[in-house]
């Protein structure tokens, strides 16, 4: 169902006694036993996948509303076993399938997923409103596209899109309409990289590669991780073959490289710095990455200038690593002053780093603009950065989740009042402002843009 409501909105449902926690939310509920049918498998799970519903039991999964996470955190034990007293009301397995009657709480995972590769089948009926949740998070639309009264708001347009994303947004409307007729099941396929978003409905490509906005507060990323829901109003829906396959950082990484790769440039061979000045003695070529030589430092930029482009590039931080992305460095001073800024690279977790100005965490333009936090990998992991310089605009994606995007035009306060004299430079060299620690660089390419 389309979600309008505030997270403070849910209605709470009649709270019972509080009793034990169920390991099995359906097969062990009294009366209810006799529901449950053994699983009869049509197909195998795809190889790679892991099952999270058995076709036999509800086991790795409770009931919760539509709810903050955070607030569904902070229920008490009674609350959450009310909802989970719902799923047994309102919820049944048949042969291989896990059906809803259209009411109460949502079947949703235990476990919390980051990046992943999602399948699962659904089959509705007239009148029926549904989705998925994906990192606790509304949602993969799914609703009846027959339903006139709800053209208005895109039932016509078909299944499968981000339907809670702002009016407009990429992803919000899917691409095609794929859904197949009432009676037959439907096939989401998923893929999950920070809050890019594909989708395959029907084996038709229905989002492409979206951003999946933050519903509970549109001003932040998606969450880094959340659980998987499945949403049911109105009528019932019948779910089966769900399977999840996780996503590692090397895969991720190549994933998004792959989005919309063209007329992107390498400006590094892999072998040599060729190409590159400045403190060329400072740096070295390791292991097909550029690396900033241990106690060493210095700002190593390319003999190229830029001026509006989008950029590419992988990095591993060591602990407690620190460097940064020069931006339109003018080849004189310090990149984060003299150039138009500098993106703070830095493992902000790092205890030494505990008490820094927010404008200096990774991502931001340093001492002027902070980015959002909670999107790095753990050092020793290769991250994927994006950043886009279109004139006084600058945008930094990391992991899939945007951590920035700000308009440095008229920037006047400074961290530290210290003065910013590049800022208003709109060209220059593109490069990093090393600081003694061994931080990495690979897979780096520009792929300039037009003026406007």
């Amino acid at each position: 169902m389309p979600v309008t409501s505030s997270p403070d909105s849910a209605t709470p449902v009649a709270m019972p006694a509080p009793r034990r926690l169920r390991p099995s939310l359906l097969g062990l509920a009294a009366g209810f036993a006799a529901l449950v049918a053994p699983a009869a498998w049509a197909d195998s799970p795809t190889p790679g996948f892991t099952r999270i519903f058995d076709g036999k039991t509800t086991t790795g999964w409770h009931g919760r509303p539509h709810i903050h996470p955070d607030k569904f955190a902070e229920a008490t034990a009674e609350q959450k076993q009310a909802w989970d007293d719902e799923i047994a009301k309102h919820w049944k397995i048949e042969g291989d399938e896990l059906i809803n009657d259209g009411h109460g709480a949502y079947m949703t995972t235990d476990k919390s997923y980051g990046d992943i590769e999602l399948k699962l089948k659904y089959r509705t009926v007239p009148l029926a409103d549904s989705g998925v949740y994906v990192r606790s998070t509304p949602q993969i639309q799914i609703w009846d596209t027959t339903e006139e009264a709800k053209f208005g708001i895109g039932a016509n347009l078909g299944s499968g899109g981000l339907w809670n994303n702002s009016p407009g947004a990429p992803g919000k409307d899917p691409l095609v309409k794929a859904d197949r007729p009432f009676g037959e099941w439907n096939e989401i396929h998923m893929i999950q990289v920070g809050a890019r978003t594909t989708i395959k409905l029907n084996g038709q490509l229905v989002v492409d590669n979206a951003i999946m906005e933050n519903f509970w507060d549109r001003k932040q990323p998606l969450f880094r991780t959340g659980v998987i829901q499945l949403q049911t109003h109105g009528g019932e829906i019948a779910w089966k073959d769900i399977e999840v396959r996780e996503i590692g950082a090397e895969e991720a990484n190549a994933i998004l490289a792959a989005r919309d790769s063209s007329g992107f440039q390498p400006i590094f061979d892999g072998k040599t710095l060729t190409g590159w000045a400045g403190a060329t003695k400072d740096y070295e070529v390791v292991d097909g990455a550029i690396q900033c030589q241990p106690g060493r430092g210095g700002n190593l930029f390319t003999t190229e200038t830029y001026d509006n482009y989008v950029a590419r590039a992988e990095f591993l931080l060591p602990p407690g690593g620190n460097s940064g992305f020069a931006i339109h460095y003018s080849g004189m001073g310090n990149p984060a002053h003299d150039g138009m800024t500098e993106l703070q690279v830095l493992d902000n977790d790092a205890d030494k780093y505990a008490k820094l100005d927010e404008r200096q965490y990774h991502g931001s333009a340093y001492g002027m603009v902070p980015a959002k936090r909670g999107f790095l990998r753990a050092p020793g992991e290769w991250n994927f950065q994006e950043m886009t310089i279109q004139g006084s605009k600058v945008r930094v994606e990391l992991n899939g989740n945007v951590i920035l995007d700000t308009d440095l035009e008229g920037m006047k306060e400074f961290m530290g009042d210290q003065p910013h004299p590049g800022v208003g430079r709109r060209s220059g060299h593109f490069g990093f402002a090393g600081h003694s620690d061994p931080v990495r660089f690979r897979n780096l390419s520009i792929r300039p843009l037009p003026a406007k």
